[in-house]
């Protein structure tokens, strides 16, 4: 999440809305937020829904894989991360910088 925020000026700048969802409390997330110093939003996902709606649940955990998922604006996964290569936002930050091709 820092490394999204480092870039988050960026991300705003080719109009892109950035949003950190776990499934802890909101409470929690807003106390990490503050922790680590994230601006962006972070949504809770209690209960697991949505987590289990995109297929990122592990039910071996009880948790979510980490993932980064860049949603077009129709709401279809462009680009995604999964785990370890999570960690890493560039592949996403540089999509969302990509200059949009004209029809």
């Amino acid at each position: 999440m820092k490394a999204f925020q480092k870039d988050l000026k960026k991300l705003e700048a080719a109009d892109t809305q950035v949003l950190g969802v776990s499934m802890d409390s909101p409470f929690a997330n807003k106390a990490f937020a503050d922790q680590i110093g994230v601006t962006f939003p972070l949504l809770s996902d209690w209960g697991g829904e949505t987590t289990h709606q995109y297929g990122i649940y592990i039910d071996k955990y009880k948790a979510a894989r980490r993932v980064n998922f860049l949603i077009g604006k129709d709401g279809k996964i462009l680009e995604e991360q999964l785990d370890s290569a999570a960690i890493d936002p560039t592949k996403i930050v540089d999509a969302c910088q990509r200059p949009k091709l004209k029809n």
